[in-house]
């Protein structure tokens, strides 16, 4: 504009209207004039004449009412400036209209300029902050210069609140597309979904690859269209030359490449160098370039958290030593329908503990990796391999496939350890795949129930599912929980069984013995839920609750017993095996004011066959307090001479099944007659257990046996029931 038309810095006057032709740029900034006032018009048009804002001219659409800008602005999207004057139809028309235009056209990018001709009016303090409104001068306050920076400032601030606008939409676009992605498909299909959002975004159909350095060559993560058949190829695979250089001067120069096609660079610490390629060609402004700056970093993001969840994923259903399914993972698979049968197998490697001990972990690991790969080679793709705990492995697959001949076939071979040829077996189970109606969590149960069972009884073996089994287990586990309650609620007690002089008929000791009525009266016999508590290490804490109450026992009986009665306790193998169990047994005789030398423990051969060296130092400990130990039901197990003499055993329990048991015979040729001769050469007292009579009594006593118990003398009483016995005793010997 020259300056014939005004100063730089007088007031604008309103000329007559004149002749301008206007040429309108490729590009452009639009701007609205809303007044009804023309001659305003006429001056605007004339002081904006060839402005140019960041290379754009303007082009100027015109209102001479609310309504009728109201109109043209729902009808022309992309206007940027608002000139408005504020009263217009009416006193407040132009304050409504702003009102419209944040409220109800819901334009948050255009920039109003109010402007009034009327000083005295002026919109309310809190409107123009409520409206975002950018400036306001009254039309005497307008000089060019200032139009001319206010025009600056509001078409600037339009740009970058449109091109925020466009971040957010397009941003949008790739958080939308992250949230529909599903991370269970891999990162090969989040990359493909970035080149849809990209070419989404250029109005392109969607082809393109995303290729990712594998060392020192790119490899191609992802193709999508035409290029999809590249997906995890190397680059060198693709013949359009102009697409590779383009794709490696970008992986190179670790920048955008926007002259072949556009190729974005995407890397930050967290990832290995990317570029995403879609073959479109374009000029980008500053602003765009930095769009897709913040667009890269989104991406960048969604890798990240794709990698993410592809490690929680492996963490979750993969096998970290191994590379192979989980259990969780295994359990999937069996929820999966199929519509051939299956067969599920468990497979529990025999002694692997033992050589995890006695060799090293590391040692170990490379056995089950040895395994693991045996198995993969042996069985095809159909068949789903997983390692469910420490040396147990799962097959499901075809029943064709997994049977018993197989299982055994895959450890004939010996493995290969480093330099060590090692032969293994397995013990395992089948389970054929029931119907859906079962879960897998059950059916995995089911399955583990067979193979304990042929890991006791079947070592090596291959068994089959038998319900039965299962049926057993859960009765184990329903009584072991009803053993835990009656412990914690006091409803185990002791019966005491007198011990007697087979001479003289004097009660010289009482056995100690563990009783359990259920809540409903009923008795459960010992030998159905020792062995329960034994098993699962109850019987520690029960073990030490008897010796307790029997040490009670005895100082209760204060003088109506002989100074050398003694108590009888049954120490399980589970409880003499603890390091402490010399400790707590000393702790609870002191406790309770108990001699040592009226304290008897019965342990059974299995405690010392089983363990000898580990026991050896215990009990030397138990015998060098005073404590006297007997050996129980001897004769039922496989005690040697050497163990015996090993060992410090005070007595010999005869056990009853060679008293009176079917077919026991008592005479000098019997078992009992060897056993008590044995005894007499050791210089060990005996007791023979199960007398029911008085020929058993007669024949024990002249085969030389001291002592005795049995239904003849007493079955097991109460406590005060066995203090009744002994004053009985006390009045007769009188």
């Amino acid at each position: 504009m020259s300056d014939s038309y005004t100063s730089d810095h007088e007031p604008l006057t309103f000329l007559d209207e004149t002749d301008m032709t206007e040429q309108i740029a490729p590009s452009y900034w639009s701007v609205l004039i809303a007044d009804d006032e023309p001659d305003v018009h006429q001056v605007t048009l004339l002081a904006l004449k060839d402005m140019e804002v960041e290379g754009r001219r303007l082009k100027f659409f015109h209102a001479y009412s609310g309504e009728e800008a109201r109109t043209i602005l729902i009808r022309e999207k992309d206007i940027a400036v608002i000139l408005l004057d504020v009263v217009m139809e009416t006193e407040d028309a132009g304050l409504r209209l702003v009102h419209a235009i944040r409220k109800d056209i819901k334009n948050t990018c255009l920039r109003i300029i109010l402007r009034t001709g009327q000083p005295g009016y002026a919109p309310e303090i809190d409107t123009i902050l409520r409206y975002d409104i950018n400036d306001y001068k009254t039309k005497a306050e307008l000089t060019r210069t200032r139009l001319f920076t206010s025009m600056t400032s509001a078409i600037r601030a339009f740009h970058q609140i449109q091109q925020l606008e466009i971040s957010r939409h397009c941003l949008g676009m790739i958080l939308d597309a992250t949230a529909r992605w599903e991370p269970a498909q891999g990162l090969t299909h989040f990359a493909q979904d970035v080149i849809t959002e990209i070419c989404t975004m250029l109005s392109i159909p969607a082809s393109g690859l995303v290729c990712i350095m594998e060392g020192e060559k790119p490899v191609i993560l992802a193709g999508l269209g035409r290029y999809g058949a590249f997906t995890g190829k190397n680059l060198g695979c693709i013949n359009d030359e102009r697409i590779r250089n383009s794709i490696e001067e970008t992986l190179h120069l670790r920048q955008h490449q926007l002259n072949n096609g556009l190729c974005l660079y995407l890397h930050d610490s967290r990832t290995r160098p990317m570029a995403v390629f879609v073959d479109k060609t374009l000029p980008m402004e500053k602003l765009q370039q930095q769009l897709i700056d913040i667009l890269c970093q989104h991406i960048l993001t969604g890798f990240e958290k794709a990698r993410l969840y592809q490690k929680i994923r492996q963490t979750a259903f993969e096998d970290p030593l191994l590379g192979i399914a989980n259990r969780a993972r295994f359990l999937m698979e069996i929820d999966k329908g199929h519509a051939e049968s299956r067969m599920l197998a468990l497979l529990d490697i025999d002694g692997f503990a033992d050589i995890n001990s006695i060799l090293d972990q590391n040692f170990g690991d490379a056995v089950l990796q040895a395994i693991s790969q045996r198995l993969l080679e042996y069985f095809s793709a159909k068949v789903f391999i997983a390692r469910i705990s420490s040396d147990v492995f799962g097959l499901l697959g075809p029943k064709k496939e997994i049977h018993a001949d197989r299982l055994r076939d895959v450890f004939l071979p010996p493995f290969i350890i480093g330099e060590e040829s090692l032969r293994l077996s397995a013990t395992s189970s089948l389970i054929p795949l029931p119907d859906n109606s079962i879960s897998s969590a059950t059916i995995l149960k089911n399955a583990g129930v067979s193979l304990k069972q042929a890991k006791r009884f079947n070592r090596g073996k291959v068994v089959f599912y038998d319900p039965e089994h299962v049926t057993a287990a859960r009765d184990r586990m329903q009584m072991l929980s009803q053993l835990r309650q009656a412990f914690t609620s006091e409803r185990l007690f002791l019966m005491y069984q007198p011990i007697v002089n087979l001479k003289t008929g004097r009660i010289t000791a009482a056995e100690a013995l563990l009783r359990w009525r259920s809540d409903n009266g009923d008795f459960i016999p010992p030998d159905r839920f020792i062995p329960l508590a034994e098993q699962s290490g109850l019987m520690v804490p029960i073990g030490e609750w008897v010796m307790r109450t029997a040490f009670r026992f005895l100082k209760n009986l204060g003088n109506i017993a002989s100074e050398d009665f003694r108590i009888s306790v049954n120490v399980s193998q589970t409880q003499f095996r603890e390091p402490d169990f010399a400790t707590k047994l000393f702790q609870a005789m002191e406790d309770c004011r108990v001699e040592p030398a009226r304290v008897e423990i019965e342990l059974t051969e299995s405690v010392a066959i089983e363990s000898l060296e580990r026991i050896k130092p215990t009990l030397g400990a138990v015998c060098q307090a005073g404590v006297s130990i007997a050996m129980d039901d001897f004769g039922t197990g496989y005690s040697s001479l050497s163990v015996l003499h090993q060992l410090h055993i005070n007595r010999l329990k005869i056990d009853k099944a060679f008293i009176s048991g079917p077919g026991c015979r008592l005479d000098n040729q019997g078992i009992a007659a060897t056993v008590l001769q044995l005894a007499e050469k050791l210089s060990l007292q005996t007791i023979g257990e199960g007398i029911e009579d008085e020929s058993q009594r007669k024949a024990l006593l002249e085969m030389g046996c001291t002592e005795g118990q049995g239904y003849l003398f007493s079955r097991p009483v109460p406590a005060e029931a066995f203090e009744e016995l002994l004053k009985k005793q006390e009045i007769q010997r009188r």
